[in-house]
């Protein structure tokens, strides 16, 4: 058999991003995703603002070529003018893709490092936070909220810095130009700036309930689906329905609110600043009327020219305003990840390079966040290399809590767990982890061929013998070899296309291949069919020799053989034997559990 030696270069490893993530600074977040790429960025503000030049230097030139139309002035002036605005124009297109070619490769290196920071922080992130946070929601914030960020970035690079650009050009034509009517262009700034401070707590505070009601959905789709075979198979389809759309409704509610803000906001500015539009038009057509400021008809179109053009530009960055604050929401939305402080720490543990098998549990008690009391209190236990030992005990006595602390899902509120005499506390648990394995319940496959499931995490793979051997080991290949593709066929999402016992061997399969020195059974025979116990009591028979096996089961042929069958009660040990000390002791095994169904 190979041992499970995944690489240290293998195992994930904390993101700078976890430290540098400033919940409440969101801006200063985003300044840190596109540090890498700041001097692409520089070069693409530069190219942006040469080829953007065409917009606010047209209403100039267009004034000028009026104003030698109607004072007669050279026609070499008209080419003059011309001709450059053309030749300008001409590097449009270069210096466009150019432009697209930095942001694009920015934005999207931006948005690769976010999913993966996300990603690597849910490997770290504890079981038990996994088992508060949904997957759907989880899903949602790498697909959802990484897409919103990059939304909030291309629609500011391209749409935003034009409208910026197009305005400070356009004030530094006309402060060149015309300078006396600069202070009407500037009223336009505060009365924008106002109108944009006054709309967007509401609008950033209805885009945190439009993500919340999103995720929502998305963690009720994820749970319906799952619950599809039980939903039909008992007419509940009409109750799955119901729950979905109640979420539904909610999203419809508000996503309508805030569409509706949206609009209302967009609306009131375009009225605002058009009004103000028309009015800086007709005074300026006044003022050159009656040939004051020296004003002159060129100037009329320049001026009404840029109004209209600012005015778009102020249009843009306050249409800008709910992508910006839906996007800012999600920089938010991902730190409810990324500060999540309930990890698994292993970094500058001492790593585990062997393992004998000895386990000691010392006065351990464990209580879960906001539970009442301890699931496990005052419990003692050692257990010796090579033994097998069955916990067991009525439904919520402890004994997955004593796996979970195993396995070290979570650590001991009170007491220690040693292995091989050193404390857990202060091993690196990815090391020890190579020399455990798991054989739940419901065996968890992935979506590729048999030989990808059994080998999974092991560096190199292993070679065709070695994977025979496990395989018939389990009891697994009377069956691989009667499929299409043999160790080569997909099983399916969740290895649908198997049966539970069939599942069941793959994953003894799978622990086998990989030669663990520590064991975990956590009801692995449960709810299978005679014949298929019968096969998977045969697989786990080789698969506990000379291991430290700890079994949790229901079924009494699963654990009568156990080196000693510890009981619990209420999170503590209340009684310890083989099976046949336990009946001849006559206590809660042989009155309350032997006779039925254990636990």
């Amino acid at each position: 058999m190979q041992k499970s030696q995944c690489a240290e270069r293998d195992i994930p490893r904390s993101s700078p991003l976890d430290h540098q993530y400033q919940g409440e600074n969101p801006l200063r977040t985003l300044a840190y995703l596109l540090r890498p790429d700041r001097g692409k960025l520089t070069l693409s503000v530069l190219v942006f603002a040469f080829k953007h030049i065409p917009v606010w230097l047209l209403p100039l030139i267009t004034a000028n070529v009026i104003d030698v139309v109607v004072s007669h002035r050279s026609v070499a002036e008209l080419w003059i003018n011309t001709g450059g605005l053309g030749a300008i124009l001409l590097l449009n297109f270069p210096l466009t893709m150019l432009f697209a070619r930095y942001t694009s490769a920015s934005i999207r290196r931006m948005g690769r490092d976010v999913r993966s920071a996300l990603c690597r922080r849910m490997q770290y992130l504890s079981i038990g936070y996994h088992a508060r946070v949904s997957a759907g929601v989880l899903q949602t914030k790498i697909v959802r909220d990484v897409e919103s960020i990059e939304t909030m970035v291309q629609q500011g690079a391209n749409l935003g810095l034009g409208a910026l650009m197009t305005l400070f050009g356009g004030l530094a034509v006309i402060a060149f130009k015309v300078p006396v009517v600069l202070p009407v262009f500037v009223i336009v700034v505060p009365v924008a700036a106002l109108l944009v401070r006054k709309m967007r707590s509401r609008i950033r505070s209805n885009n945190e309930e439009f993500r919340l009601e999103i995720e929502r959905l998305s963690s009720r789709v994820g749970e319906m689906t799952t619950l599809i075979p039980i939903t039909r198979a008992h007419g509940l389809e009409r109750t799955a329905l119901h729950r979905v759309d109640d979420t539904l409704k909610e999203v419809r509610t508000k996503g309508f609110r805030l569409d509706l803000l949206n609009s209302q906001f967009g609306s009131m500015s375009w009225i605002l600043l058009n009004t103000m539009a028309v009015a800086c038009l007709a005074g300026a057509a006044l003022v050159a009327y009656y040939g004051l400021l020296g004003i002159s008809p060129g100037d009329v179109v320049m001026i009404s020219s840029f109004f209209t053009t600012l005015t778009a530009s102020f249009t843009t960055l306050m249409n800008l305003t709910p992508i910006i604050s839906k996007g800012l929401e999600s920089v938010r939305s991902i730190g409810e990840v990324l500060q999540a402080p309930d990890l698994e720490i292993n970094e500058g543990k001492t790593s585990v390079d062997g393992v004998d098998g000895r386990i000691d549990f010392q006065d351990m008690a464990y209580r879960y966040p906001e539970a009442a009391e301890d699931s496990v209190r005052g419990f003692d236990l050692t257990v010796r290399p090579g033994e097998t030992v069955a916990l067991v005990g009525a439904s919520g006595a402890g004994k997955s809590t004593i796996l979970n602390l195993l396995i070290g899902f979570i650590r001991p509120t009170e007491g220690r767990i040693l292995l091989d005499g050193r404390d857990m506390s202060a091993l690196d648990l990815r090391t020890y982890r190579r020399f455990l394995s798991v054989v739940p319940q419901e065996s968890i496959l992935f979506e590729g061929t048999i030989r990808e499931n059994v080998t999974y995490g092991l560096e190199g793979g292993a070679d065709e013998e070695t994977l025979r051997e496990s395989l018939a080991a389990a009891n697994a290949m009377e069956f691989v070899e009667r499929l299409p593709q043999g160790l080569d066929t997909v099983v399916g999402q969740r290895g649908a296309r198997l049966s539970g016992g069939q599942k069941q061997r793959l994953a003894i399969a799978r622990a086998l291949i990989r030669d663990p020195r520590v064991l975990v059974l956590d009801e692995a025979t449960s709810a299978l069919d005679n014949r298929s116990e019968a096969l998977i009591q045969d697989a786990l028979s080789r698969l506990v020799r000379g291991r430290t096996v700890f079994v949790v089961a229901h079924r009494l042929t699963t654990i009568q053989s156990a080196d000693r069958i510890v009981v619990m009660d209420r999170g503590r040990v209340v009684e310890s034997g083989t099976h046949h000390e336990l009946l001849a002791l006559g206590g809660t095994y042989a009155t309350t559990l032997q006779p039925r169904r254990i636990g």
